[in-house]
C-alpha cells in the first residue's frame, strides 16, 4: 500500500467509521458495484445517512433490530451501514431457510422492522403478519429526505451491530452478538504484520456467499475497511461468477469448496480469462487436497484458506499462499496459523489446555469473539471460558510450528470398536477416487461395534462406484478400522446455508430407535 493510501487505523473502529472515512479521503472510489449500478464512497455515505435518518425519525435507535430478508444487494449494505450509524441491529435472515425458521429468528430477536429484497415481497409479508410487525418494507434505492440526524450519538466500537444466527444443526439456531470491534477486531493487526493478502484500495473483491452467512458480509467489510471496490452476485450461480470475474477484473473472492469444485466443472471455466485474480480464500468446509490441487491449477492465483466461524466474526486461522506452494507433506491438510491478534489452543474436556501435537478440543482467544448469544446466558457460559476462550466445538490439534489441524466437528466423531474415527479424514481418502463427485461420512449402528463407517456418495456423471472399489482405494491411505463398511449412493447431500454437511440428517434414519452417544 502507498504511503499516500495508509489507511488509519485510528479512525477505522466502527462499521459506520469505514464508510464515512473512505467518503471523506477518496468519496469518488467505487464503493459497490451491482448489475450494472455503482455507487462511490461518498454515495453511499449520503444514501445511508438518508436511510439511517428516516429510520430514526420512525422509533429506531440503539439496540433496535431490523431484519433483511433477501439475496445479495447493494442496497443490503445501505441498509447495513445505516442501521451502523443510529446504533440499531441487523438480524439478516437467510433466504434459503423455511418460512418457520425465519419466524424463529424474527421472534427470538425482537425484530422491530422487516425489510426485504422485491423477490420476497411476498414471503416477507407472510411473515410480518405472523409476527405482528406492521409489514415489509423494500430498502429505497435513493432514501429521499434530510440527513440531520447529530442528535443521534455515534455508536462506539462496544456497541452490538450484528446479530449472526449459527447454523443450528441440532435444535433452534443462537444468534450471536458481534460489536463493531468484534467484526473489525483482525483488520488493523493484518495490516500492520504486513499480511500480503489483504485487499488493497482500488482493487476488486467478488461477493458471491450470502451476506445472510457471517462469510458473505464479513468478506464485504473486509474489503470495504481496506476501501476497494465491492463486487457482488445476487447470489452463486456458476456461469455468472465466471462472468463476473472477467467482467469486474475480481482480484479477490471467497468460495466455499463446494461452490469452488462448481466452477472448475462449469464448461465456461474453460473460456474464462482467471488473469486478474490475486488470492481466492476458501473456508466454510474441509476441502480434499485432489480438489485444491485441481484448483490450483485451474486457477493460477494465490490461495489462503481460512477457519472460522459466527462466534468469532469469521476466519480467525489462515494457511497462507506460502503453504500452498512450500511442498512441505501434509500442509495443505492444515487450517492454518492463528492471524495476528488471536490465540489459538487445544483443549481437554476439564478446561486444561493441551501440549502440542495432542488431540482436544480447538479454542480461540481474540477480540473478534462475539459478546455472547442473544438472551442465552447457558449457551454463552458453555461456550466461552471465565478467561475470553471459545470454545469451538471442533477436535483437533497444533503441531509445534503453530499449524491447526481440524479432525472434525466433536458431535460428528464416529466411534468405531472403541476407535475414534473422524469423518472429514475418511471423506478426504474416499474424494479422491475418480468416480466421486461428492461424499459424507457417518456413522451407522453397529450391534459388535457400536458403530460403523458409512460413506454417502455422490457419484460422477457416468460412474458406478462400488463398495468393494471403495475400500480398496481407501483402504491403501487410511487404517483398516477407518474404512468405509457400507456406501449408499445418493443424487446430492444436504447443506446448510454455509455449506456445511448436514450430517444430522443423514444419520437420522440410521438411527432411529438407536441410543447414539458421542463422548
Amino acid at each position: 500500500m502507498s504511503a499516500a493510501l495508509t489507511l488509519d487505523h485510528d479512525r477505522l473502529t466502527t462499521l459506520w467509521e469505514v464508510v464515512d472515512y473512505h467518503a471523506s479521503v477518496r468519496g469518488d472510489a467505487d464503493a459497490i458495484q451491482f448489475e450494472g449500478h455503482t455507487i462511490t464512497y461518498a454515495g453511499l455515505r449520503e444514501a445511508a445517512l438518508r436511510l439511517a435518518a428516516g429510520l430514526a425519525a420512525t422509533g429506531v435507535g440503539r439496540g433496535s433490530r431490523v431484519a433483511y430478508l433477501g439475496k445479495n444487494g447493494d442496497r443490503y449494505f445501505v441498509l447495513l451501514f445505516a442501521l451502523a450509524r443510529i446504533g440499531a441491529v441487523m438480524v439478516p435472515l437467510n433466504w434459503r431457510l423455511a418460512a418457520e425458521e425465519w419466524g424463529y429468528i424474527v421472534r427470538d430477536a425482537g425484530v422491530m422492522r422487516l425489510f426485504c429484497d422485491s423477490e420476497f415481497g411476498s414471503p416477507a409479508a407472510t411473515l410480518a403478519a405472523a409476527c405482528g410487525l406492521p409489514g415489509a418494507e423494500t430498502i429505497p434505492a435513493d432514501p429521499q429526505g434530510a440527513h440531520a440526524i447529530t442528535h443521534v450519538p455515534l455508536p462506539g466500537p462496544s456497541d452490538t451491530v450484528f446479530q449472526v444466527y449459527t447454523s443450528g444443526t441440532t435444535g433452534h439456531p443462537k444468534g450471536a452478538l458481534l460489536t463493531n470491534a468484534n467484526l473489525l477486531a483482525l483488520r488493523a493487526p493484518g495490516y500492520r504484520a504486513g499480511l500480503e493478502w489483504f485487499p488493497q484500495p482500488e482493487t476488486t473483491m467478488l461477493v458471491v456467499l450470502p451476506v445472510a452467512h457471517i462469510a458473505g458480509t464479513a468478506y464485504a467489510l473486509f474489503g470495504f475497511y481496506a476501501g476497494a471496490r465491492i463486487a457482488l452476485a445476487r447470489e452463486f450461480d456458476p456461469v455468472e461468477v465466471l462472468s463476473l470475474i472477467e467482467r469486474e477484473r475480481a482480484d479477490y473472492i471467497l468460495l466455499a469448496p463446494a461452490a469452488m469444485q462448481l466452477l472448475m466443472d462449469c464448461p465456461a471455466a474453460a473460456r474464462t480469462d482467471f488473469g486478474s485474480l490475486r488470492y481466492i480464500t476458501y473456508g466454510a468446509a474441509p476441502i480434499p487436497e485432489v480438489q485444491l490441487q485441481q484448483a490450483l491449477k485451474v486457477f493460477g492465483c494465490g490461495f489462503v484458506q481460512m477457519y472460522g466461524m459466527s462466534e468469532a466474526s469469521g476466519g480467525v486461522v489462515a494457511l497462507d499462499p506460502g503453504d500452498h506452494v512450500c511442498g512441505i507433506p501434509g500442509r495443505l491438510r492444515s487450517a492454518g496459523r492463528a492471524m495476528p491478534g488471536v490465540e489459538v489452543g487445544v483443549m481437554d474436556d476439564g478446561g486444561a489446555l493441551l501440549p502440542p501435537d495432542t488431540t482436544g478440543e480447538i479454542v480461540v482467544r481474540s477480540a473478534a469473539v462475539m459478546s455472547g448469544y442473544w438472551n442465552l446466558p447457558q449457551a454463552t457460559a458453555e461456550t466461552l471460558t471465565a478467561d475470553g476462550w471459545l470454545r469451538t466445538g471442533d477436535i483437533g490439534r497444533i503441531d509445534e510450528e503453530g499449524y491447526v489441524y481440524v479432525l472434525d466437528r466433536a458431535k460428528d466423531m464416529i466411534i468405531s470398536g472403541g476407535e475414534n474415527v473422524y469423518p472429514a479424514e475418511v471423506e478426504n481418502a474416499v474424494f479422491s477416487h475418480p468416480d466421486v463427485a461428492d461424499v459424507a461420512v457417518i456413522g451407522v449402528p453397529s450391534a459388535r461395534w457400536g458403530e460403523e463407517v458409512a460413506a454417502i456418495v455422490v457419484p460422477r456423471p457416468g460412474a458406478d462406484p462400488r463398495l468393494e472399489d471403495i475400500q480398496e482405494w481407501v483402504g491403501g491411505r487410511l487404517a483398516r478400522f477407518k474404512v468405509p463398511r457400507h456406501l449408499y449412493l445418493a443424487e446430492s447431500l444436504p447443506r446448510n446455508a454455509g455449506n456445511k454437511i448436514l450430517r444430522r440428517m443423514l444419520r437420522e434414519p440410521f438411527w432411529q430407535g438407536h441410543d447414539r452417544r458421542v463422548n
